[in-house]
């Protein structure tokens, strides 16, 4: 009675097509599941090695922001250098430091060659602080008729006892201001 039912028609014919449930079912698994195991095992490595670059490219970004901060920083201390040196007050010092004075009076030429307003000269400035090479190298021969020699330089050795008069004073002394943009 453990016999199976025997089928008719349009059964009989499905029932052919499948297969048989025996140990040809449990040998078409293994590939299978291989294949599965394979592909997960795959993607899983996969991820990692993407996850890895992604971290990676986190931080060199991390660093890249950090040193654009630095630079950011550095290009906003320049600027204020730049502009406390073009301050028109800085250039007004500076300028005085190099023995220029404001000048006079303007005198503009029309194109026909005709002078338009009367010019003026500079006013006489005080000492200059420093002088140009070429001032130093006249004032040491002796000062011209007229012209008072700011700074004399000693032909010898000067004596310990002697005046002060030769020698740069303090205020007569310029003070290096930096340059911008060295």
């Amino acid at each position: 009675m453990s016999r199976k039912p025997e089928l008719k028609g349009r059964a009989a014919r499905l029932a052919r097509l499948l297969p048989s449930g025996g140990t040809r079912g449990q040998a078409a698994r293994a590939p299978f599941v291989l294949l599965v195991v394979v592909l997960l095992g795959g993607g899983l490595i996969g991820l990692l090695v993407l996850n890895s670059a992604l971290s990676e490219g986190s931080f060199q970004l991390d660093d890249l922001t950090q040193q654009t901060k630095e630079l950011t920083d550095e290009e906003q201390a320049l600027q204020r250098d730049i502009d406390a040196y073009s301050a028109p007050q800085a250039l007004q010092r500076r300028a005085r430091e190099l023995g220029m004075v404001p000048g006079g009076d303007p005198a503009f030429l029309d194109p026909d060659g005709t002078v338009k307003g009367s010019p003026s000269p500079a006013p006489a400035a005080a000492t200059p602080l420093v002088l140009a090479p070429e001032a130093l190298t006249a004032t040491t021969g002796g000062p011209a008729a007229g012209t008072p020699a700011p700074y004399a330089e000693p032909s010898g050795p000067a004596p310990a006892s002697s005046s002060t008069a030769a020698t740069p004073t303090a205020a007569a002394t310029p003070t290096p201001t930096p340059t911008p943009g060295r």
